[in-house]
């Protein structure tokens, strides 16, 4: 068995010597720079969508704190029909994407999505729990702010879509964000997802707190909850959640309250599944052209344009200069080239979004100004061929744009 995975992991290393990576590769945390997750969360914060990627790591490590609690009950000799009858009858009748770890039969009614675990081998989830923990860090935060009973009365548990008397503007699409501008520099605070130390017990609580946080923080109105932690995230009617009608202070007593429970390690899941196929069709694509087919942030390569305009302007400038004035000896007109090549070089890299030189040095932008090293190897010889193409180019033009300065007589006015 050891010499069987020893090999898959050989040829999954050569084939990603001739490949791009995939989604799930870059969620697993199993790239390396710049097609990475840290650089993919760069990529979405740039475009203030960061919240979808935020809200798929948070709901991961909402079912790996299930699947934990789920294995710390069946390593204390209990099963889940005893220790936890509701979501056992929940399970076998709707289906659960805890099925092997709760002990349901191999029979046993599916969920309609795939889960995006089931696509990960172990290995690889343990990365994601991990970027999870490293990108959120921070203390168990508290509660959000206790309701107003009459309205807490009025909610309903269901993902069905809001009545005609309740319908606040939302988003269109998970990547046209209303009320969010792309931002370059500005950076929000880190929101603490719910922290349970390993060392402690895990209870239905801390599965009640941590899906209440989830809600309030990713699928509540903003004009619901006053907080700052809170932005809600596009999803379709269909999947929206309008209310959750469990409050991680008072342990659930009531029949309908349990059975609302058993609800609870699923809740999140089909949202999670929309999340990450449009991340995977819409987002991850744009995040590949820009990091595997250039090493420049948008704003650097706005920059290197205006620069590149501005040294274009002076050689010209220079240029006509030595033409009118007929300076002499008509060679001096060669230290052309120097303003010609650096304006075309920034102009070019402008339009390529690629900076040779950078690339040369084995470096990618992460943040404007700021670089990184380029460790995928594929995308290493990606950008090295196009750099070569950028180098040649501007070279190209440099040279000819200079000889037709230099061919023009002179003509003093």
């Amino acid at each position: 068995m050891d010499d069987e995975q020893k090999k898959q992991q050989e040829d999954w290393l050569n084939s990603r010597k001739h490949r791009l990576p995939s989604f799930t590769e870059v969620l697993s945390r199993r790239t390396r720079p710049p097609v990475d997750l840290f650089m993919f969360y760069l990529f979405l914060q740039r475009e203030g969508a960061e919240d979808i990627l935020d809200f798929w790591l948070d709901v991961q490590q909402h079912e790996n704190l299930c699947r934990a609690y789920f294995k710390d009950v069946r390593k204390s000799g209990r099963t889940i029909k005893d220790d936890w009858p509701q979501y056992w009858d929940y399970a076998r009748r709707r289906g659960s994407i805890y099925g092997t770890v709760v002990g349901l039969q191999p029979g046993a009614p599916k969920r309609s999505t795939t889960s995006t675990a089931d696509l990960l081998s172990d290995q690889e989830k343990q990365p994601l729990a991990a970027a999870s923990d490293e990108k959120h860090g921070g203390e168990r935060s508290t509660s959000p702010p206790s309701r107003t009973p009459g309205l807490e009365k009025e909610r309903i548990a269901s993902a069905s879509p809001p009545t005609a008397d309740y319908d606040p503007p939302r988003s269109t699409t998970p990547f046209s964000l209303s009320g969010r501008t792309p931002t370059f520099f500005m950076r929000r605070a880190s929101r603490a997802p719910t922290i349970i130390p390993r060392s402690a017990a895990i209870t239905r609580m801390d599965l009640i707190a941590s899906a209440e946080r989830i809600f309030y923080r990713y699928l509540c109105p903003p004009n619901t909850v006053n907080s700052p932690e809170n932005h809600e995230i596009y999803l379709p009617p269909a999947l929206r959640i309008h209310s959750f009608p469990l409050n991680s202070t008072q342990e659930p007593k009531t029949q309908n309250e349990l059975n609302l429970l058993a609800q609870i390690p699923d809740m999140f899941h089909a949202q999670k599944e929309y999340c990450f196929r449009a991340m995977e069709q819409d987002a991850f694509p744009r995040f590949l052209r820009a990091k595997a087919f250039g090493n420049l942030t948008p704003l650097s390569a706005l920059v290197r344009l205006v620069i590149g305009l501005i040294i274009l302007w002076i050689g010209l400038a220079v240029g006509f200069s030595l033409i009118f004035l007929d300076v002499q000896p008509k060679s001096k007109r060669f230290f052309l080239f120097l303003p010609f090549t650096f304006a075309i070089l920034f102009l070019i890299s402008h339009q390529y979004e690629l900076d040779p030189i950078l690339v040369f040095f084995g470096q990618s932008e992460s943040t404007p100004f700021h670089t990184l090293t380029i460790r995928e190897p594929y995308v290493k010889k990606l950008l090295l061929g196009r750099a070569v193409w950028v180098t040649t180019l501007v070279a190209l033009c440099s040279t000819a744009l200079t000889l037709i300065f230099w061919a023009v007589p002179g003509h003093r006015l």
